[in-house]
């Protein structure tokens, strides 16, 4: 049986893809900051799945939390980072902005360390990470949260040249969502082509298991993407 750990397992993506991964005979880790939503999945999903409780912008506990949980597996084969953030209550703009850095990518980062250094020692393995379609531009409602997937994907994207230069058997898919009904969403306006969770994640665990490079979500995504790149940066700046 396959061992996948989840990091940002408690609402959205995350939870629908644990519940999909383990109907289908996966053994599944969760992780999360809300421990009892954990416990419910837990309570549902039965002994399949495992959890711990973790923040990843606390990243010596975070990595502590991810080893501990590897070891309960005794192992891991696919690693899904899909913690993150898009705003949240602070006292101030600027403290807001520095709390979605930390997050979505100060935690990123430290967590696709140890899992890349876990998967060399082990001589293959998978690391996900949930960029987004809002990474390929820059937002002026959400700049650090668009600023914080385009470091995602870039970021893996390098790791990809470099596992293919140095012959490592690591598979590095960046997962590039739109709109996906979740937490996050939640009272926005003005947005199109909203997938179900579970229709998104279907696609997203079909692209993992084919061990693609890019995975767009929902597919028609991919359009978009394209449109995206070809559009020049003057047009851009003006929407």
């Amino acid at each position: 049986m396959k061992k996948m750990i989840i990091i940002g397992a408690t609402s959205g993506i995350g939870e629908s893809l644990a519940r999909l991964a383990v109907h289908k005979g996966y053994i599944v880790g969760g992780t999360g900051r809300r421990l009892e939503r954990l416990e419910q999945l837990r309570e549902e999903l039965g002994e399949n799945f495992h959890f711990r409780e973790m923040d990843v912008a606390q990243k010596m506990n975070a990595s502590s939390q991810l080893l501990s949980l590897i070891e309960e597996l005794d192992g891991m084969d696919i690693i899904v980072l899909n913690a993150g953030i898009s705003s949240h209550p602070a006292s101030s703009v600027i403290s807001m902005e520095q709390e979605i850095i930390d997050v979505n990518v100060g935690g990123f980062v430290q967590l696709f360390g140890e899992a890349f250094q876990y998967f060399r020692q082990k001589k293959h393995g998978q690391i996900v990470g949930i960029s987004s379609i809002a990474g390929l531009f820059g937002s002026s409602r959400a700049a650090p949260y668009s600023a914080s997937k385009a470091f995602i994907s870039t970021y893996m994207q390098a790791y990809r040249q470099r596992c293919n230069q140095a012959g490592f058997d690591i598979t590095i898919t960046d997962v590039k969502p739109g709109f996906v009904k979740s937490e996050m969403i939640d009272g926005k306006k003005g947005l199109f082509w909203v997938a179900e969770t579970d229709k998104a994640v279907k696609q997203m665990l079909t692209d993992i298991e084919k061990k693609k490079s890019y995975s767009y979500i929902t597919r028609r995504w991919r359009f978009v993407a394209w449109l995206i790149k070809l559009t020049p940066n003057w047009i851009i700046d003006r929407l």
